[in-house]
Formats: C-alpha cells, sequence, structure tokens
C-alpha cells in the first residue's frame, strides 16, 4: 500500500498539470490604442506598427486604417508634435541671458537642450523675420530649473515672437 501511495506521488509530480488560465493573444484594438497613444506622443513610426499589427489581426478594423491614412498624411505634424513634446521634457537648470540677442540666445538654448538631453533632443531653429522685426531685440532672463519649452516661450515672448514645430525645425517668427 506504501509502496503505491508512494509510485503515485512520484506521477502527480512528474506529470505536467497546469492550472493556470492560457493568456490570451491581444486583439486588434489594443494595438489600435497604442497606435493612438504613439500619435499623441508624435511617435510616428511607432503609431505606423501599431495601427499596422491592428489590421494584420483584424483586416476589417475601419479606425486602424482610417488612422494609418491620416498618419500617412500627416507624419510632419505628428513628429513636430513629438519634438515639441520632448521639448517639454528636458529641463534646463540654470539659463541666463543679459541683453543676448535673439539669434545668440536662440543658439544657447539649443546647445544647453543637446547637452542636458545627452543628445536626445536637438533643434534647428529659423528666424523666418523678413522685416527684420527681431534683428534689434535684446534678451535678459534668468531662470532655474525649467523645462526647455517653457524657456523658450519666455525668450519668446520678451521679443514678441512665436515658435512653429516644423518637421525639421523650430521657425520663429514675429507675432
Amino acid at each position: 500500500m506504501k509502496t503505491r501511495l508512494f509510485l503515485l506521488s512520484c506521477a502527480l509530480l512528474v506529470a505536467p498539470v497546469s492550472f493556470a488560465q492560457p493568456i490570451p493573444a491581444p486583439s486588434p484594438e489594443v494595438f489600435y490604442q497604442k497606435g493612438l497613444k504613439a500619435v499623441e506622443a508624435g511617435d510616428v513610426s511607432g503609431a505606423k506598427a501599431n495601427f499596422q499589427q491592428a489590421l494584420q489581426l483584424d483586416p476589417n478594423h475601419a479606425n486602424a486604417r482610417l488612422q494609418l491614412a491620416e498618419l500617412a498624411r500627416n507624419a510632419p505634424r505628428v513628429a513636430a508634435k513629438g519634438r515639441e513634446g520632448k521639448l517639454a521634457s528636458v529641463i534646463i537648470p540654470q539659463l541666463q541671458f543679459t541683453a543676448a540677442d535673439l539669434s545668440d540666445a536662440l543658439t544657447a538654448l539649443g546647445q544647453m537642450i543637446e547637452k542636458e538631453s545627452k543628445g536626445g533632443v536637438t533643434l534647428n531653429f529659423i528666424v523666418d523675420d523678413p522685416q527684420a522685426k527681431l534683428a534689434n531685440k535684446k534678451v535678459t532672463l534668468q531662470l532655474k530649473n525649467i523645462p526647455a519649452k517653457a524657456a523658450l516661450d519666455y525668450l519668446l515672448t520678451q521679443v514678441g515672437a512665436k515658435a512653429r514645430f516644423d518637421e525639421h525645425a523650430v521657425v520663429v517668427t514675429p507675432q
């Protein structure tokens, strides 16, 4: 009797018994929602990959197909939005300008952003000022521990300018 119980217990230990429920495969809707979040974050390639995965799982997913088409048309705008979002995540520990030219201040700010992001965020600034309204504007700022986006906003407000985030550059124009 003891031998039978021993053999039975050994058999139970060796036999693969699984009480866990199988993990369901992600639905197309999961990838669709991830795609929407990637668009919101300005991640064009991530959005495209997620919408394509949703369509691979469900070729009739109309919303994923629509978003993929919209992404193809608006990729530069989505990428620009991502650049603006990344700019908000970079913290500048100290910014000090005293009667600096706008172009010099933008150059210095761009270098600070690149340094603080460890090369992760680089910006091209273009001053589009055909009537030279910003040519003689001076900037005086003293800021600490500020998001780069806010620093740029303060800088531009002081000289009466605004920024437009394009696919490859930040275009500064008079207001």
